[in-house]
């Protein structure tokens, strides 16, 4: 079911929509409705009663004075008096007495503010003496050239005309007040209504000149007269509280004229009868009459129902109003205005010196109205606080101008409301986040705003609780809400910063502003420095040789170096491109082609390249971003932070710590375009050999200052790349990709052929070649010679070696020429006893089961020896289809347990990582047998021999690990074996957890062969 909007339940008076509204309609003005100069609403009665709620102070006030004057009523009162604060309804109220005196002509809606019987039918002569038009000095001219410069002069003239005015014309011009008799010769026989509105103001102009007395004297005359009068009566107002206290600008006088009147009522033994036109619960009954024409309230209780079951489902998010039982009730008496308008503006806009309640708030909200009615909200179910928009210049100036909070004028032009051409961090927000939906940011930032504005420092902002409730509606969604808060509260640069702090605007700009301001001091060449040392160091890494901002082919070398590809990074001065980039950029193009000093060589190693480029759209940001954590680390200079709060310097050292981080996802969410060697070429056949590859954002944010492992999984994730974990190219495509179709080359030759042919991988690690090699030879497509070795299908694999003296044939090759198959071999000698080993054999480590002479030791050692009448079952593979192999065949074989698993391995990258895995499996005696050498840069060589505890064969794993790394050539066989006390049950899950254990951190893609043994 759709709710409907208020555009479908409400219907705005027309001077309201079409905002024809002038500042003397929201203004009542007492003296000029009595010389006709005030508006039309207020001086023509049946429009003035139409747009008037018949409050019960104001049916009070009419139903008591028009009975006294008219004779009819029960009113034993002569005397009225309105106590009420500003914008209360008191100018309102003697607005409608003076038209209820004139006999309300024309008016259709009489019963709705008194019975019509008691509206006087005889001529009632007025007078009102409006105090904040008076002029003491000049005198106020009031026709037939007139000047009166008393309130008994103003009164007389009005009552009875020039020749009333002569009556009192001496008292007038001397400023002495009139006696009872003089006043009653006034009235004359007609019923009489004398109005006194701000006293006080007029008590203020005349003070120092003897005014207080003589008005004093004269009240006492005027009320004397209109008791002893049967169809007179006096109207006067007070600004005061219930306690006589002054509440405006003229508390003093207020509080004098207050004690005057009430020792004149004592002396006289009667007392005034005292009404308040407009109680606060009928205040939004006051506007609602006055703004719309008509209500829908019938409807409208559908609206409700649907915002108390959002209160009620959401009760545990939102402020304590949700969860009232009364507020559901409020609105209905509010409707179409959201409780937390009315709430807000009479509770804390109030407060503040100069917001007179209700014309104020008329002021404010009709032009919200106009506003809404213009632009129609999505989400207008009901009016709420954020559609007061404060980017209107007329409701702006209410808030700023009228409420002197111009303080805030910058705050809403930089957060909440700015002009076209430099929108405000609410605008940018919704554009940014939350673009096809409701503008949350602006919603949010209203919100606080309004709740901003009070007197007391207490009433100023609201929770985030709150927030929700004055937000939500049936349209929107708390999590947007939520959102909008979190991102409008962590840049904002006027919102209060501190920890505690409700969510409230200062006038002075926040922490935010304060590091804005710094970041403008920055020198732009430090700052381009900082970034170009920040993006080498994020770049920098052990997959790729960086070449850090070259300015041509000369400073990209073309050779092998230590072995690593390089990663060519642009600097983004130089170059910058989008997403659609549809030809190689030439600075790229020249590199990738040439080489030399001046570019005319040829580049030979074409795929050993790899470049990454800035993203045109992402530099500013990066930019900003180093130059951010430059603005908070001068801040965080002890002689700077000294100068900020206490709060806020704990915020710098947060944000300053935090900042390595922003600049560097900033840098690596701008450099995520690589342009890589393929034969499927950006441009097509003929083109550059490089394709475009674009690393996800999300991707690029991740690992903050890794750089190269982002471009390592791109790669990866587009095939074009291999490490040690990888799956290596298939042996026939290289066969056929590569020289070696003709029939051989040497292991470096064909090595050297990834770094040059854009169709093959990048090989990171040599251990992937080597990989490729033997699956070569396991599948028959290659035949591996060194020296006196030749290795093919069903032979033990041997260690790869990559040099000049090693040679890989192809199958047909090796059998054309007769190098495969090999002679038949003569019988083997038998196995050497442990007291003959003497020396590292230079021969592979014989197939665990076979003896080595390998005794187990006292504690885990590793005994090759397979025990009497054992049965052995042996697999090659990858070490969990290794594993998993051996395990199937003792099942086939009708087993339900294996004693002993143990493990060979070819590479020393697979082994140094197995080791420690292996020392981590508990429940099994674990053993470890090394074999190995390697030749350093200078040309020493070491060979060990290293046979016991997988404990100890970590701590040798330690020292050996780097040596291999750091060295010229490296061989290295490993045996690793597990003992299990009671055996390795198969018919559970129990060998599946002992290979997930082995496998999950191990590295799973090592080639292995695996024995399992059953004693």
């Amino acid at each position: 079911m759709i709710l409907p909007s208020i555009f479908d339940l409400c219907r705005p008076r027309a001077d309201v929509a079409s905002g024809a509204i002038t500042e003397s309609d929201y203004a009542a003005n007492l003296a000029n409705v009595l010389s006709g100069r005030a508006s039309h609403e207020y001086t023509d009665a049946p429009t003035f009663f139409t747009n008037s709620y018949p409050t019960q102070g104001l049916k009070e006030l009419l139903v008591n004075v028009c009975g006294r004057l008219s004779g009819r009523g029960d009113s034993v009162s002569a005397v009225f008096r309105l106590d009420t604060s500003f914008g209360g309804g008191k100018t309102h109220g003697l607005i409608a007495l003076l038209h209820a005196a004139a006999g309300m002509k024309g008016v259709s809606n009489i019963s709705e503010f008194l019975d019509p019987v008691l509206v006087p039918t005889q001529f009632v002569r007025v007078a009102a003496f409006d105090g904040e038009n008076a002029d003491p000095a000049n005198g106020r001219p009031m026709g037939d050239g007139i000047r009166a410069y008393t309130p008994w002069g103003e009164i007389a003239y009005q009552l009875a005309g020039k020749a009333g005015y002569e009556v009192v014309r001496r008292s007038d011009e001397q400023r002495i007040a009139p006696g009872v008799d003089t006043i009653k010769e006034l009235f004359g026989s007609d019923p009489v209504l004398v109005v006194l509105d701000e006293l006080g103001e007029y008590l203020r102009r005349v003070q120092g000149m003897g005014g207080r007395d003589q008005l004093t004297a004269f009240l006492k005359a005027l009320l004397t007269a209109i008791e002893s009068t049967p169809q007179a009566a006096i109207v006067y107002t007070l600004a005061v509280r219930s306690d006589g206290k002054g509440i405006d600008a003229f508390a003093e006088e207020n509080e004098f004229l207050s004690g005057a009147m009430s020792e004149l009522e004592s002396v006289s033994g009667r007392k005034a009868t005292n009404l308040n036109p407009t109680k606060d619960d009928e205040t939004a009954k006051v506007i609602r009459r006055r703004l719309f024409a008509s209500i829908d309230d019938s409807r409208a209780a559908e609206v409700i129902n649907a915002y108390r079951e959002l209160w009620t489902n959401h009760r545990d998010a939102l402020s304590e109003e949700a969860r009232r039982s009364t507020t559901s009730a409020e609105f209905a008496h509010t409707y179409p205005f959201h409780p937390d308008v009315l709430d807000t503006l009479t509770g804390k806009t109030a407060t503040l010196g100069g917001f007179q309640r209700v014309r104020g708030m008329l002021r404010i909200l009709a032009k919200s109205v106009a506003a809404a009615w213009k632009n129609r909200p999505a989400d207008a179910s009901a009016i709420h606080l954020h559609h007061i928009d404060l980017g209107s210049d007329t409701i702006r100036r209410e808030f700023t101008t009228r409420l002197q909070q111009s303080a805030f004028d910058s705050a809403i032009l930089n957060d909440i409301a700015g002009p076209k051409d430099k929108p405000a961090l609410a605008q940018e927000l919704d554009a940014k986040h939350f673009r096809g939906l409701l503008p949350y940011g602006t919603y949010v930032a209203r919100a606080i705003f309004i709740h901003t504005l009070a007197f007391n420092n207490d009433l100023k902002g609201l929770s985030a609780d709150h927030l929700r409730y004055s937000v939500l509606s049936p349209t929107a969604d708390l999590s947007f809400i939520d959102d909008a808060k979190t991102r409008f509260r962590a840049e904002s640069a006027y919102l209060d910063d501190r920890p505690t702090a409700p969510l409230r605007f200062n006038a002075e700009a926040n922490l935010t502003q304060v590091i804005g301001r710094e970041e403008k001091n920055i020198d732009p060449g430090e700052a381009r420095t900082q970034l170009a040392d920040r993006i080498k160091s994020i770049f920098g890494g052990q997959s790729f040789d960086l070449v850090p901002f070259p300015g041509g082919p000369w400073d990209v070398p073309d050779d092998v170096s230590d072995g690593k590809p390089r990663l060519v990074l642009l600097s983004h001065d130089a170059l910058e491109i989008g997403a659609d980039l549809r030809d190689i950029p030439d600075i790229v193009a020249r590199m990738f082609e040439r080489k030399g000093a001046d570019g005319s060589g040829l580049r030979a190693l074409r795929n050993n390249l790899v470049f990454v480029v800035a993203d045109e759209t992402k530099v500013n940001e990066m930019k900003r971003a180093i130059v951010r954590r430059l603005a908070l680390q001068e801040l965080k200079r002890p002689e700077r932070v000294k100068e900020l709060a206490e709060h806020q310097q704990a915020k710098v050292f947060e944000l300053e710590k935090k900042s390595e981080t922003e600049a560097a996802i900033a840098i690596q969410q701008c450099y995520r375009h690589i342009l890589y060697p393929s034969r499927n070429a950006l441009g097509g056949a003929g083109s550059v050999q490089l394709a475009h590859s674009v690393i996800d954002i999300q991707n690029a944010s991740e690992r903050p200052g890794s750089g190269q492992l982002q471009i390592v999984r791109q790669l990866q994730s587009q095939n074009k790349l291999r490490d040690a974990s990888d799956a290596p190219d298939s042996p026939s495509y290289i066969r056929d990709r590569t020289p070696l179709k003709k029939g051989q080359m040497t292991t470096r030759d064909l090595r050297d052929e990834f770094r040059r042919d854009p169709s093959l991988s990048i090989l990171l690690s040599d251990d992937v070649f080597r990989k490729a090699i033997r699956r070569g030879i396991e599948e028959s497509v290659y035949v591996y010679k060194r020296g006196d070795l030749l290795a093919g299908p069903g032979d033990p694999m041997p260690s790869i070696n990559i040099d000049e003296e090693t040679t890989i044939f192809t199958m047909d090759f090796a059998k054309s020429k007769g190098v495969w198959p090999r002679p038949a071999a003569t019988p083997p000698a038998q196995p050497a006893s442990a007291a003959t080993l003497g020396s590292i054999s230079s021969e592979p480590l014989p197939p665990i089961g076979v003896g080595t002479g390998m005794s187990e030791g006292p504690s885990e050692g590793l005994s090759n020896t397979p025990a009497a009448n054992a049965k052995t079952f042996t697999a090659e593979g990858v070490l969990k289809e290794a594993l998993r192999k051996v395990f199937e065949q003792a099942k086939a074989a009708k087993l339900d347990k294996v004693d002993r698993v143990a493990v060979r391995l070819f590479e020393y990258g697979d082994a140094f990582k197995l080791i420690p895995i292996a020392n981590s499996i508990a429940g099994t005696k674990r053993g470890v047998k090394l074999e190995g050498s390697f030749i350093t840069t200078q040309d020493s060589e070491m060979q060990f021999e290293f046979n016991g505890t997988a404990h100890d064969a970590s701590t040798m794993k330690e020292y050996l690990e780097p040596q291999f790394r750091a060295a010229k050539e490296t061989d290295l066989k490993t045996a690793i074996s597990f003992d299990f006390d009671g055996g390795l049950a198969l018919d559970g899950d129990a060998a599946d957890r002992f290979v997930e254990k082995l496998t999950r951190f191990a590295s799973a893609a090592a080639y292995v062969e695996a024995t399992a043994e059953v004693k």
